[in-house]
């Protein structure tokens, strides 16, 4: 964790929970303020695909819930059903702080680590395949379970903010099928937003304005942890 932390810039984090009508009200002002992401569709959201990995003995699961200070999470990820873009990545929180290291991977190396050939993340080169597989072999690190939602998010440069409103929370079952477009899911955010905040070193004043929500507190959901009540 050390190493990583010199080389990777780790960001604050922030996350609510909140109800469909704090949503409105929040991304109708966020919209006002703030400029979509890139990837964003003419409403203004993209589809987020991530298969989780974990051990046997659901470790990241365990530290999750446990509020562990340092940990990780491996996953795999695409946006859209976009299968020309996937990328593995690798994130961890230290004191607090956030990061995350990401290589892009293809469909069909996805399908060989899926069916358990992994011999070509060794092979690769790559240091974060290289780091997966070795806790593959040495942890019994295995594909575990699919998160999708909704995602909308905006950007302000100053302090290098990141707001994201992730909707419509699902889980899909069948690891296997992470890549197949018609994998069936199922409904898992009892109408609840996700709200995320990330940033550099400080949080610009407006930012902290626009994302107020009255009696609301930074919370420790996650979306791993609650798709996977539904294994």
């Amino acid at each position: 964790m050390t190493k990583e932390r010199a080389a990777i810039k780790l960001r604050h984090e922030l996350k609510h929970s909140i109800s469909q009508g704090e949503d409105l009200v929040l991304s109708s002002r966020l919209r006002k303020l703030f400029k979509h992401d890139r990837n964003a569709d003419s409403h203004g959201s993209y589809r987020v695909s991530s298969l989780y990995f974990d051990t046997p003995y659901d470790k990241a699961l365990r530290q999750k819930i446990d509020g562990v200070n340092c940990r990780e999470k491996f996953r795999l990820r695409h946006y859209n059903g976009n299968l020309s873009f996937i990328r593995l990545e690798k994130k961890f929180k230290i004191n607090g702080l956030c990061g995350k290291r990401s290589t892009k991977v293809t469909a069909e190396q996805v399908k060989q680590l899926l069916s358990g050939d992994i011999e070509f993340l060794l092979a690769s080169g790559d240091a974060l395949l290289m780091e997966l597989y070795s806790k593959m072999k040495g942890q019994q690190l295995a594909p575990k379970t699919i998160v999708t939602y909704d995602r909308e998010a905006f950007l302000f440069e100053p302090g290098n903010v990141r707001i994201t409103l992730d909707r419509q929370l699902r889980s899909g079952l069948a690891s296997l099928d992470f890549l197949n477009p018609s994998l069936h899911h199922a409904p898992v955010s009892d109408g609840v937003t996700v709200l995320e905040v990330k940033y550099d070193e400080f949080l610009p004043e407006i930012v902290k304005m626009a994302v107020q929500v009255p009696s609301r507190q930074a919370s420790a959901y996650s979306k791993y942890a609650v798709c996977r009540k539904y294994d």
